[in-house]
């Protein structure tokens, strides 16, 4: 057993660091009050690679693996949650499904562009009355000749009216089926844009299908087998989102413990108090233990290994721990963390997310239970 990082792991980190504290990082609390998608940052990520990282040259991207995937992730999140998760939507959600179900074609016009950052993905699954329930969801999908056509919205859209290529669900005769849809097809349009407590400076919208026609090219795996593409798909997702949370974790306690130094009270640095020492204690070792798991699930993926328990946990611990760690660093700083002055508010805000979407964590202790006693 080897826990120590390839050479391309590192170098990678490395890239991804630099490029966040330099090209990301300045404008990170500007973009969340402006609630601003920033393009040129996609766009310089794109040209480092970074947009298609786990994927084979001859699809665009740069032939690593799911581990360099989730520390760019990390490393991202560590400074901008929101520019985290605008690569975790577009490379686990939307280039994930079509590297894994699609045909030599559908990898060629979609997933290429995609890796390429020519085109941004999103995945279109919860709906106004399906969330965790997903077999639920109410849009319909109609075969009409050599095409589909689609009727209802789904909600709660990363990436959405930014993307250009979208992978959605939708009920049929044949049960759920699995789509790639483009954003200019008829029919199609984005609807409302959500105000959101944190990741502000990701979109998020819903989208809308009147009478919307698909070519039936466009099936994305089996007619009637969209739900194991939906389920598939989130179970790397997941390892997408606990990476992002060990980021805003890291994030949070690299603040943390920077003021802790600088910070004098009763004639000494607030980390001379055990009080405040043993909290970051805590934090770090908390971090520690998702990013273990974190990385153990990646790891996992990139064999070719069962992943689907571990990434349920990663996603669990990683959440919780997000959410504890920058909450108590908003208490190191006091009533200083609770302004805008400093980042850990907004580490805070953006933590509460991670332990909702791609799965909240009852669904993912669900996971992890059945396949426990089954």
């Amino acid at each position: 057993m080897n826990f120590t990082l390839s050479e391309e792991h590192e170098m990678i980190r490395k890239m991804v660091r630099d490029f966040a504290k330099n090209e990301v990082a300045p404008t990170a609390s500007e973009r969340d009050e402006e609630e601003r998608f920033d393009m040129e940052i996609f766009e310089k990520m794109a040209d480092l690679g970074l947009t298609g990282i786990p994927w084979p040259e001859e699809y665009g991207g740069i032939g690593s693996d799911y581990l360099a995937y989730c520390i760019a992730i990390e490393e991202l999140s560590r400074v901008c949650a929101s520019t985290g998760v605008t690569l975790s939507a577009h490379t686990s959600l939307a280039g994930w499904p079509i590297y894994t179900f699609g045909t030599e074609e559908q990898k060629q016009a979609y997933l290429k562009p995609m890796a390429l950052g020519k085109k941004i993905g999103a995945y279109g699954l919860t709906e106004p009355g399906s969330g965790s329930d997903a077999g639920a969801m109410k849009t319909t999908a109609r075969k009409d000749g050599d095409h589909y056509i689609l009727n209802g919205s789904k909600i709660f859209i990363t990436n959405g009216g930014i993307a250009d290529i979208y992978v959605v669900f939708a009920t049929g005769d044949e049960g759920t089926t699995a789509f790639i849809i483009e954003k200019n097809v008829e029919g199609f349009s984005v609807g409302k844009k959500e105000k959101k407590l944190g990741i502000r400076s990701s979109p998020t919208t819903e989208i809308i299908f009147d009478n919307c026609r698909v070519p039936k090219e466009n099936v994305l795996g089996e007619v009637g087998g969209g739900f194991k593409v939906a389920m598939m798909t989130l179970d790397g997702g997941r390892n997408g989102i606990a990476a992002q949370a060990v980021g805003i974790a890291q994030g949070a306690l690299d603040a943390s413990i920077e003021y802790a130094k600088e910070r004098q009270q009763f004639g000494k640095p607030i980390a001379a108090n055990q009080g405040i020492s043993f909290k970051l204690a805590d934090m770090a070792t908390s971090i520690e233990a998702a990013r273990l798991l974190t990385y153990q699930a990646a790891w996992l993926e990139s064999e070719g290994l069962p992943y689907g328990k571990a990434s349920a946990m990663s996603k669990l611990m990683a959440g919780d721990t997000a959410m504890n760690v920058t909450t108590e660093a908003v208490q190191i700083f006091g009533g200083y963390g609770y302004t805008k002055d400093y980042p850990v508010e907004r580490f805070m805000r953006d933590a509460k997310i991670t332990q909702i979407y791609e799965g909240t964590q009852e669904i993912q202790r669900l996971v992890i239970s059945r396949t426990l006693t089954k």
